[in-house]
Order: structure tokens, then C-alpha cells, then sequence
């Protein structure tokens, strides 16, 4: 099949390399000239594992192009995949700005029948919108289009695998003579995903668009569920992790994104709980249990902080710490609404220098950390980026782990002594077990797992 993708962004471009690994004829547009030039030449704009060789190979074998051309992107695809961001507005909802323009480039270059894709992240209503742009942007007439909702449900650093094995492809459509010509051509392009059992779930376009707020929701919802027991099981002595062990083997309950830590980040869950928060308003409805959510996780990006000046004292002026790990998970560079960045931040601006390390994200994390210090001379120069995990450590007071990245999760800890000043760990991730860093003569502070603290500090056995 002729597919467009409109936008090489995260979505966009995982999108299009996966639908051409299928066999199909994809061209992908974006206004962005450098980021075409990028991929023109070989390179991609972001990291995600895998996604590198399937351009590559597509691109080699002619089924995967890259332009600015607008009006040669609508003559080519019969479906078009509007992916584009839908970054968030001063008031929380979702900015459209740029689903709009590019349904008004559809509508202005269409020539014959299309399928109108939202695969962007968008709220409830929006293919309304997308509809009306197109409408008005008609230049010869009305010329027959089907809006049709595909939501994502891609995990940064394992999109391609999700794409090609997805645990479900939810499609909402109309019932109009359009609609039913959309579907038959979406079941088409999706049938290579259903040939062992059905993954297709059809529903109508709003109940399409509403699902993919309340999935991100409800993942969001059971990190700062958990993350507000791990605070409270530092205060009584508990330990998270048991805890966590103990409902997840319910199986009502499962063990996914039952992890305590130091917050959640990136372009999906903090928006998404904002954007349907502010969906609900407009329509005098308060979702209380979200704006607990959005709260929760605010205040947990302060933990590690708070952690460590609770042990310093709130002036940390000639200290120096370790930090390992920028990307706001593993496996991507991505540092939108990374905890790293809030914890540096307190480190700074209490009179720290760091010396950081991330696997991948270094780079992005040099331009985003400039930008967050722009207007407070020192902060950023008070900033080493270190070449390895060990680089990093050289005369640090403790190291605070903010990423799991796998390459941290088995360290040398006898080299962790030996270049720390003090056997000091902050872990914002529970990466290690406190009974065995305490064996190995570790002061341990991890989030919801200061039991061995607590049961010292009361003198219970």
C-alpha cells in the first residue's frame, strides 16, 4: 500500500520504517529540512534501538522516502498518518496546532479519496477538527476522506518490537459509506499483525481517542500509586519492594508499573494526565484522582533531593556528586520532563558541582541542561560530563543513581569505594539490595527501602 506519514518525530518515524519493513511504499514529510537531510544521509534524529538498521534497509530497498514536499506527500499515500506533536498548551491541553496544518495540507492537495490518519496523540474531538480543516481547505470541491483515530502504544527504547508484535491495534472509525472504505483499507495495512489471532480492537473515533489517554492515565497512575507507599514505607520501616512482590502476584492487580522511584518523565505520561485532566474541565468534570497523580509525581522528583540534603544539610557549597543516568528511562535520549534535571537543578543551585554520566543521552542532555540554566550564571559550568560510569565517580561524595540503565545495575563495588570519598549510594531507582550493600559496607538510601534503617533507629530486632 502508499502510505504517508506526516512528521519524522518519535512516532512518525517508527511508524513509517516499520510499515515499510511490511512491504509497504511509505513517504515521510516533515517541514524540518535539516532532519530530512538527516535521514536522507543515513542518520536519525533520535535514539531507539533497532529503529536504525529498518531505515536503513527500507530506505536501501526503495520502499522508504524522506522530503519536504507537501504536495507529493498527499498525491502518495492513500493513507495519510498524521504524527506530529501535540506538545502541551500553557493551560495543560494539548497544543493542535500542528494536526491542524497538516489537515489543511491534506485537504488543500487532495485529489482523490483519502484515509485520514490520527496517530498523533490527541483528545477527544479532535478528528472533528481534523474533518472541518480539510473541509474548508478543499481547493476543487469535496472530494471524499474518512477521519480515522490509530492511537500508539510505544515504549521509547522498545518502539520497534512494539510495532512489530503489538499486544493490540485499536482503530476507530465512522459508520459512514467513507468510513466503512477507511476500515476495509486500515484492515488491510494491519493484516500482516493479525494472521495468529485478532489484535484489532474497532470501536467509533472518539472512544479511540479516549483510549489512549486513559491507558497512559492509568500506567501513570500506578508509578505515583506506588511511588506515595514508597515514601510512606521509609517512614514505618517497610520495604517497597516486598510490598510491591505482594500485591503483584495478585493477579487483579499484575506486576507492571509497580515500581517505586524517582518519578516519571518524557513527551507521553506527564502530558497526557495534564491534557485529560484539561479535557474534563471543559466539560465541568475534575478527574481528583488524576490531579493526585500529576501532584504525586511532581513532589517525587524533589525525593532524591531531599534525600541527599537531609544527609548534607541544605548548603552543599564545595561538595561534589555523582550522578549517573539523564534520560528519563533507559534505552532513549529523550530528557523531556526528566527527573535528572530536577535533581541537578537542587544540587546547583544548594552550591554542587556534578559529574554525570548517561550511556546515550549525553549530548541531548548538554543542550536541554543549557537551556534549563541559561538565566543562572555558574550553574552550568559546575556540570562535568564524564566519559564512563566510573569517570564519573573520581572524589564525589556519593553517587545518586537517577536512570536504570542496565550497564548500572552490576557495578564494581569495590572501584565504587575506592573513588567515592565515602561508601555512599543514593539510588532513585532500587536497583540494589539494601541487606547486600550493607555487607558490602555501603550507607544505602534507596526510595521505600530504608527497613534496615528503621529497624536500627527503633531498636527492634
Amino acid at each position: 500500500m502508499k502510505i504517508t506519514i506526516i512528521g519524522t518525530g518519535y512516532v512518525g518515524l517508527v511508524t513509517g520504517a516499520c510499515l515499510a519493513e511490511l512491504g509497504n511504499d511509505v513517504f515521510c514529510l516533515d517541514v524540518d529540512q535539516r532532519k530530512i537531510d538527516m535521514l536522507n544521509s543515513g542518520g536519525i534524529p533520535i535514539h531507539e534501538p533497532g529503529l536504525e538498521d529498518v531505515v536503513a534497509r527500507n530506505r536501501a530497498a526503495g520502499r522508504l522516502q524522506f522530503s519536504t514536499d507537501v504536495a507529493a506527500s498527499v498525491a502518495h499515500g492513500d493513507i495519510q498518518f498524521i504524527a506530529v506533536g501535540t506538545p502541551p498548551d500553557e493551560d495543560g491541553s494539548a497544543d493542535l496546532q500542528y494536526v491542524v496544518a497538516a489537515a489543511r495540507n491534506i485537504g488543500k492537495h487532495m485529489r482523490g479519496f483519502k484515509v485520514i490518519v490520527d496517530k498523533s496523540t490527541v483528545p477527544v474531538g479532535t478528528a472533528d477538527k481534523v474533518r472541518a480543516a480539510v473541509l474548508a481547505a478543499q481547493a476543487e470541491g469535496a472530494v471524499e476522506f474518512s477521519v480515522v483515530s490509530n492511537p500508539e502504544f510505544l515504549k521509547e527504547g522498545a518502539a520497534v518490537e512494539d510495532f512489530m508484535r503489538p499486544d493490540r491495534i485499536v482503530i476507530g472509525c465512522d459508520d459512514t459509506e467513507a468510513g466503512m472504505k477507511a476500515r476495509s483499507m486500515m484492515k488491510v495495512l494491519y493484516a500482516p499483525f493479525n494472521r495468529n489471532h485478532e489484535r484489532t480492537y474497532w470501536m467509533d473515533v472518539r472512544s479511540a481517542e479516549f483510549t489512549k489517554y486513559a491507558a497512559n492515565a492509568m500506567l501513570a497512575t500506578r508509578i505515583s500509586f506506588m511511588n506515595e507507599l514508597a515514601n510512606l514505607a521509609d517512614r514505618v520501616g517497610a520495604d517497597i519492594e516486598a510490598v510491591r512482590h505482594g500485591i503483584g502476584s495478585d493477579p487483579r492487580i499484575g506486576h507492571s508499573f509497580l515500581y517505586a522511584g524517582c518519578g516519571y518523565g518524557g513527551s507521553c505520561f506527564p502530558k497526557d494526565v495534564q491534557a485529560l485532566e484539561r479535557t474534563a474541565r471543559t466539560y465541568d468534570q475534575e478527574l481528583l484522582i488524576l490531579r493526585a497523580v500529576e501532584e504525586v509525581n511532581n513532589r517525587q522528583k524533589h525525593v532524591l533531593g531531599n534525600k541527599v540534603m537531609a544527609r548534607f544539610g541544605a548548603d552543599l557549597s564545595g561538595k561534589h556528586f555523582a550522578v549517573w543516568g539523564l534520560a528519563f528511562k533507559p534505552n532513549t535520549d529523550d530528557m523531556r520532563e526528566a527527573s535528572s534535571r530536577v535533581l541537578l537543578g537542587e544540587l546547583l543551585r544548594a552550591g554542587a558541582s556534578v559529574a554525570v554520566f548517561d550511556p546515550v543521552a549525553s549530548e541531548e542532555a548538554r543542550r536541554v541542561l543549557q537551556l534549563d540554566f541559561k538565566d543562572e550564571p555558574g550553574l552550568f559550568e559546575r556540570i562535568r560530563f564524564a566519559d564512563s560510569p566510573t569517570d564519573a565517580l573520581g572524589g564525589a561524595e556519593a553517587l545518586v543513581i537517577v536512570t536504570e540503565w542496565k550497564a548500572f545495575r552490576s557495578p564494581d563495588f569495590a572501584v565504587l569505594k575506592k573513588q567515592l570519598k565515602a561508601p555512599l549510594i543514593f539510588d532513585g531507582r532500587n536497583l540494589f539490595e539494601p541487606d547486600v550493600m550493607a555487607d558490602a559496607g555501603f550507607e544505602y538510601h534507596g526510595i521505600g527501602r530504608s527497613v534496615l534503617t528503621s529497624v536500627l533507629a527503633h531498636g527492634h530486632a
